[in-house]
């Protein structure tokens, strides 16, 4: 359909979806300075579970303001329970470990080698087709990732223990989206995503108050307490609403193309915030990683 074609909705829609979609890539993007400022004071166990618990609150209660069904059925605890442990158990976990041993942008670089993961694993799991693109996106998201690795052995303390960390964390956030697609779900993304962050919370918070007992509150700065505010209630509630809005008006693979500049955003943010060096390391791996997710979500995007 042509612009001029498109009905007074579809355009309004179609406006509406750019704006958030330019508001959650900014907002994801400096999440990643936000989350290493929380983490660096606060212990992860804490921090994510005041993610959690705050995040799968807000989620249900829009999903319940909107009239979505919320009552899981029998058939959709098992599998809702396994992927709810792989895609935010597993990957809230490893994120926030990840950025205690690494600088914030070069964290985020790894995290969104996600994409290539899902593709791989959808030819595994899912039995798609292996095409030439998808071996080059992975080689492309290796190379990025051995960008980060190899400089970071020489100069960094304990960055490729994060590294590492971060790239399992994409690849078990690629997993549960692939685990997402092996059960037919009969609640709204936002009611699932609730309850996956309720049920894959659980085992951060019992962490928390086994492992954590020791904190004081109070020897975290109101600075690092500002930052865990933020990481919760915008991107883990807004954004994850956005985006699920953004999908619903655009393909999926257009809006996750449109992500592209995450990384970047997270990048220019850590640099800016925390004073991280960019160095020929950081913009080869923003590249490669760019073009890794270039080429999985371009063949899908001309379809559309």
């Amino acid at each position: 359909m042509s612009i001029g074609a498109a009905s007074p909705k579809a355009l309004a829609d179609s406006r509406i979806g750019l704006l958030l979609l330019a508001g959650l890539t900014f907002f994801w993007g400096i999440n990643w300075p936000a989350m290493k400022t929380a983490v660096d004071e606060i212990p992860v166990f804490t921090f994510r579970a005041i993610t959690v618990v705050v995040g799968a609150a807000g989620l249900l209660m829009i999903a319940r303001f909107a009239g979505n069904r919320l009552k899981l059925k029998r058939a959709e605890i098992k599998p809702l329970i396994v992927v709810s442990l792989i895609n935010v158990t597993a990957w809230q976990l490893l994120s926030a470990f990840a950025l205690v041993n690494m600088p914030a942008g070069r964290a985020a670089i790894v995290a969104y080698t996600m994409p290539v993961w899902t593709a791989l694993l959808a030819v595994l799991v899912l039995h798609e087709k292996l095409t030439r693109r998808i071996v080059a996106a992975l080689v492309l998201g290796m190379a990025g990732i051995a960008c980060l690795l190899i400089p970071a052995r020489m100069q960094f303390a304990n960055v490729s223990l994060g590294i590492l960390l971060m790239a399992t964390g994409g690849f078990t956030w690629a997993s549960g989206t692939v685990a997402l697609k092996l059960v037919r779900w009969d609640l709204s993304i936002t009611a699932l995503a609730g309850w996956q962050m309720l049920i894959g919370g659980i085992p951060v918070v019992i962490g928390a108050f086994i492992l954590d007992r020791g904190f004081d509150p109070a020897s975290a700065s109101a600075t690092a307490w500002l930052a865990c505010a933020y990481a919760v209630l915008i991107p883990t509630i807004f954004c994850h609403w956005a985006w699920y809005r953004v999908v619903s008006i655009y393909p999926a693979s257009i809006s996750a193309l449109g992500t592209l500049l995450i990384p970047v955003v997270g990048v220019v943010s850590s640099t800016l915030a925390l004073g991280e060096p960019v160095g020929w390391d950081v913009i080869a791996a923003l590249v490669l990683v760019g073009g890794a997710i270039v080429l999985i979500a371009l063949p899908t995007v001309r379809r559309a």
